[in-house]
C-alpha cells in the first residue's frame, strides 16, 4: 500500500483539503491518505468550518479528521510528503535524517508546474472564496497525484 502525507502549518485548512480530496481521486484499499501541520495550534481539532464547508460542497466529507503535528517518525510511514508551501517544506526538510526523508518530501502544486515551488495559499484569515481557490488548485494537483497509482 501506498502512504501519501499532506501538510500545512496548522492541519486544519490547506491539508485536510488534500487529504480528502486525494481521497476520493484513489483506491483507498491501495493508497492511505493522511494529513498534518507544522506546529500544534490546533492538535485534535476537527478542521475549520470553512474547510468543511468547501469540501462538502464537492461531495468530500472531512468531518472524520482531526488535526495532528508532524512528527518524525511520518518518515518511516509515509512514501511520500506532500507540503502545501515553502514554509512548511523547510520545516520538514529541517527534520529529516537522511537524504531518504528529504526525498520523500515534495510540494504539491509542483505536480501542476514541475520547478515553479508555488505556494498553496493559506486561506485562514479570508472569506469562502479563498477555501474555493484552494479547493480548485488542491484538486488540479490531486488529479495528478493520483494517476500516479
Amino acid at each position: 500500500m501506498k502512504k501519501v502525507l499532506m501538510v500545512c502549518l496548522g492541519n486544519i485548512c490547506r491539508s485536510p483539503l488534500a487529504e480528502g480530496i486525494l481521497q476520493s481521486k484513489v483506491n483507498t484499499d491501495k493508497v492511505f491518505v493522511d494529513s498534518a501541520g507544522t506546529a500544534a495550534y490546533h492538535t485534535g481539532k476537527l478542521p475549520d468550518k470553512r474547510a468543511i464547508e468547501v469540501a462538502f460542497k464537492y461531495g468530500i466529507d472531512i468531518t472524520n479528521q482531526t488535526a495532528r503535528k508532524f512528527s518524525i517518525k511520518d518518515f518511516d510511514i509515509f512514501d511520500v510528503i506532500y507540503t502545501m508551501d515553502e514554509s512548511n517544506y523547510q520545516n520538514i526538510l529541517i527534520l529529516a535524517r537522511n537524504e531518504a526523508d528529504e526525498q520523500k518530501v515534495k510540494m504539491i502544486l509542483n505536480e501542476i508546474h514541475a520547478t515553479k515551488n508555488a505556494s498553496v495559499p493559506d486561506p485562514y484569515y479570508g472569506g469562502q472564496d479563498g477555501f474555493e481557490n484552494v479547493l480548485k488548485m488542491l484538486d488540479e494537483a490531486c488529479e495528478i497525484v493520483a494517476s500516479k497509482f
